[in-house]
């Protein structure tokens, strides 16, 4: 038992609360079968938590206390429950009868403790297909990551009440379709699992790229994301492209001090101190890589995309990047998840490796995609190449129209200004 003043109690109790409740709430839901009933237990365990421990002190196990305690109330509620619908028979039974009864004391209840499989129904349950893409990411950041209502809605730039009816919602909607608290098996599996790897990867993207605000970067959503995907990676070991999406969030987010400037401003990847890069991040994910490629068979998206920022983790500089081998991996993307980003990106890897004719002649396909007109990407890259060609006032263009279309402050101060190095001398 460790005894903490109360700012620092309340401190750790967070911590606690951070790393520990998925594992909570995934316990609980195997008693209750509800989301919501499960999430307000925990809660319950929490606010105990925070009357006790400033006097009593933390305990030297936190989890298993929180979990105690609420399974507890959990178990106690299930019992009321029980003996409410054997009340209701006895009663039932006096009237068909005309006599009375006597309800027997229900049998104890029993907890197993299967919380690695536990968790990994809660992750399914989160991310199941019945909520809309919004939906699942704002569950999966209350249930699984621990983030707060205002957390949420701060990553997100969404108004809270937004944020709060959102996953309300998202509880209703899983009780009311009834979905099973269990992993999925065979071929529901597989696609069940890509919707969770798709909630994990928006986070991620979310807190990498911002898409809007003032911030370029929010990098508590990729941390949140990361340990998100270490845990499934645990989980699940047998699924490649587990191990290739937790490879590809390693090494991205390898680069994260290099990314931003002393004011905050944008760094873009060839331009970055590569000293800067966080090798142990890097190691962590080129052994995810090797992880997710040992299995037989064709590579995934999400190992493709690994092996492809792995080309950029193992080169000590811009120069030593072997892009001609992210080319070739960028058509095998193509192949497997056919996009006009993956194609975009394609162009920019051709332009490095064959230069800017290239990489404009491969742009020409994509200028008439609808899902591109209002991305504001598409441009950009249309600008660097035609700069690096000496068009410099359709250059400038290009850029002010990215900057016209991203959402993101930091993006746009940037864009503007490779717009006004385009000035014709």
């Amino acid at each position: 038992m460790t005894v903490l003043d109360v700012s620092d109690t309340h401190r750790a109790i967070d911590a606690v609360w951070r790393i520990e409740s998925p594992r909570l709430i995934a316990g609980l839901m195997r008693i209750v079968r509800d989301v919501g009933l499960a999430e307000e237990l925990a809660q319950d365990a929490l606010v105990a938590a925070l009357e006790q421990w400033p006097e009593s002190g933390v305990p030297d196990n936190p989890g298993a206390w929180l979990m105690t305690t609420a399974k507890r109330r959990a178990i106690d509620l299930v019992r009321r429950q029980q003996r409410l619908e054997r009340k209701v028979e006895e009663i039932g039974r006096d009237l068909e009868l005309g006599g009375a009864g006597s309800v027997p004391e229900p049998e104890a209840f029993v907890v197993d403790d299967h919380i690695g499989d536990d968790l990994l129904s809660l992750v399914f349950t989160a991310c199941h297909p019945v909520l809309s893409t919004e939906a699942r990411v704002a569950l999966t950041l209350r249930l699984l990551g621990g983030l707060t209502t205002p957390e949420i809605a701060r990553a997100f730039l969404a108004p809270e009440p937004t944020i709060a009816q959102r996953i309300v919602r998202a509880k209703r909607a899983l009780a009311k379709a009834k979905v099973p608290f269990e992993v999925p098996e065979g071929a529901e599996l597989a696609e069940r699992l890509s919707s969770v790897l798709e909630v994990i990867y928006l986070v991620f993207n979310e807190g990498y790229s911002a898409t809007a605000g003032a911030d370029w970067m929010r990098p508590e959503l990729c941390a949140d994301a990361l340990r998100l995907g270490r845990i499934l990676a645990e989980l699940v070991p047998k699924e490649p492209e587990v191990h290739g999406l937790v490879a590809l969030m390693e090494i991205q987010a390898s680069r994260t001090k290099a990314r931003t400037g002393p004011t905050g401003e944008p760094i873009l990847l060839l331009d970055q101190d590569r000293g800067r890069w966080d090798q142990l991040l890097i190691r962590r994910g080129l052994t995810a890589l090797e992880r997710a490629e040992t299995v037989e068979g064709p590579r995934g998206s999400y190992t493709l995309q690994a092996a492809i920022a792995a080309c950029h983790g193992r080169a000590r500089t811009a120069g030593e990047t072997d892009w001609e081998r992210i080319a070739d991996l960028y058509a095998e993307l193509a192949t497997v998840s056919p996009s006009p980003i993956v194609e975009l990106n394609r162009a920019v890897a051709l332009m490095m490796a064959f230069g800017p004719e290239a990489g404009l002649e491969h742009l020409g396909g994509l200028a008439d995609e609808p899902s591109l007109r209002s991305y504001h990407l598409l441009p950009s890259v249309r600008g660097d190449f035609l700069s690096r060609l000496g068009r410099l006032e359709e250059a400038r263009a290009e850029f002010e129209r990215a900057a016209a279309l991203t959402q993101n402050e930091r993006e746009r101060a940037l864009l503007l200004e490779r717009a006004e190095a385009c000035e014709l001398p």
